[in-house]
C-alpha cells in the first residue's frame, strides 16, 4: 500500500484521532516542493477529490488586533454546539528577515483547539502575495473529505489577503474596529466591494462608535451596490446584499446573528447558482494560478537561465542594463533552447 493510499484511508476513516493525524501529515505533503512528494500529494488530492465540496467555505480577514481569533473560537464553538464539525485554516505571516513563523493561532484559540469536532492548521505565508499560503485550497480539500462541514480560512490581513481568501471561499467576511476610522475604510472600495458580509468587533467597548461605523459602512456597501455591479443598484430579492452586524466576540454576543446572515446569504446563493458559479471560477482561477507558478519554477530551473541569471541580476544592480532588458534577454535564452529541443 503506497503512502497516499494509507493516508487516504486515514482521512476518510472513523477513527478521530487517527484521521486527525493523517489530515496533518496529508496537509504537510500537500506542501512539501520535494518532486517525488509532489506526485504522492497529486495522486492524493486525486483521490480526495469525490469526497469535497460538501462544506462551507468561510473567509474571515481584517487588520491584526481586530480579534479574528477570538471570533473564530467563539464561532467556532458555537457551530459545534449547532452539531457542526469545524476546520480552520490559519495563516500566520512569516518573517521577511528569518522567513519564520510564530504559528501562534491555536494558543489563541485554547478552548477550540482541544475540542474533538474541531480542527486547526496554521500554516506559514512563507511570503505569499496576499497572506495566503500556497497550498491553503488543497489544505481545504483535505478538511471537507475528512466530513468537516465548515470550513474557515483566516488571513493575516494585510496586503491583498482579503482579494485572495475571497478568491478561494464561498463567502468573505471583513472585520472591522469601531473608532478606527471607518469613515475611511468604509470608501475602500477594493476592500469593500468584494466582502459579501462586514461585522464590526468590539462593539461592547463603544456602542456609540459601533453604531456610527455600521451606519458609515452601510451607507458605503449601498453606493458601492453589490461588488459594484451598477445593475444590482436596486434591491433585487434574488441576490444577496453585502450586510452589516456588530459583535462583541470576547463576550460572545451577536455571533447567533452572524450565522443567521452566513445561513441566509448561503441559502440564496445556492437558490439563484451564483454559489455554484463562483467554485467554478475559483476552481479554474486555481488552475492558472497553478500553472503560472509551475511555469515560473521550470523557467528558474532552465540550464541556461540558470547559467545567464548571475551575470544578469550583477548588471540589472550595477545598472548597465535595464531589468526590462534583462528579463527579455533570459526569456529569449529560454525560448529558443526550448524551439532548438523541438526541432
Amino acid at each position: 500500500m503506497s503512502y497516499s493510499t494509507t493516508l487516504l484511508a486515514g482521512v476518510l476513516g472513523s477513527d478521530s484521532l487517527i484521521q486527525r493525524r493523517a489530515m496533518s501529515k496529508a496537509i504537510t505533503l500537500l506542501e512539501s516542493t520535494r518532486a517525488d512528494h509532489r506526485a504522492q500529494a497529486d495522486e492524493l488530492l486525486t483521490a480526495l477529490l469525490p469526497h469535497t465540496g460538501k462544506s462551507f467555505r468561510l473567509g474571515i480577514s481584517g487588520v491584526p488586533g481586530v480579534g479574528k481569533s477570538t471570533f473564530i473560537e467563539a464561532l467556532g464553538l458555537y457551530l459545534i454546539g449547532q452539531g457542526h464539525r469545524v476546520a480552520v485554516l490559519t495563516i500566520d505571516p512569516s518573517s521577511t528577515v528569518s522567513g519564520g513563523s510564530i504559528l501562534g493561532d491555536k494558543t489563541r484559540m485554547e478552548h477550540l483547539s482541544v475540542h474533538e469536532k474541531a480542527y486547526i492548521r496554521p500554516s506559514p505565508s512563507s511570503g505569499t502575495l496576499g497572506g495566503v499560503a500556497e497550498k491553503t485550497r488543497e489544505a481545504m480539500l483535505v478538511c471537507e473529505a475528512a466530513g468537516y462541514d465548515v470550513v474557515i480560512v483566516e488571513t493575516v490581513g494585510v496586503g491583498q489577503s482579503e482579494i485572495a481568501v475571497a478568491g478561494m471561499t464561498d463567502m468573505f467576511v471583513l472585520m472591522q474596529l469601531p473608532n478606527a476610522g471607518d469613515d475611511l475604510q468604509a470608501i475602500k472600495k477594493g476592500v469593500m466591494e468584494i466582502a459579501d458580509l462586514v461585522v464590526i468587533n468590539k462593539a461592547d467597548i463603544d456602542k456609540n462608535a459601533a453604531t456610527r461605523a455600521e451606519a458609515q459602512i452601510t451607507s458605503s456597501l449601498r453606493l458601492l451596490s453589490q461588488h459594484g455591479n451598477p445593475e444590482n443598484a436596486h434591491h433585487d430579492e434574488t441576490l444577496w446584499h453585502p450586510k452589516v452586524v456588530q459583535i462583541s466576540a470576547l463576550l460572545g454576543q451577536g455571533v447567533d446573528s452572524f450565522w443567521v446572515a452566513v445561513t441566509q446569504f448561503r441559502q440564496l446563493q445556492t437558490a439563484n447558482g451564483r454559489l455554484a458559479t463562483r467554485r467554478e471560477k475559483q476552481a479554474l482561477a486555481w488552475m492558472w494560478e497553478r500553472i503560472d507558478a509551475g511555469l515560473k519554477l521550470a523557467f528558474r530551473q532552465h540550464p541556461q537561465v540558470r547559467e545567464l541569471l548571475p551575470q544578469m541580476q550583477a548588471d540589472v544592480a550595477a545598472g548597465r542594463i535595464a531589468a526590462s532588458t534583462a528579463a527579455r534577454n533570459l526569456l529569449l535564452a529560454h525560448t529558443h533552447q526550448a524551439q532548438a529541443a523541438i526541432k
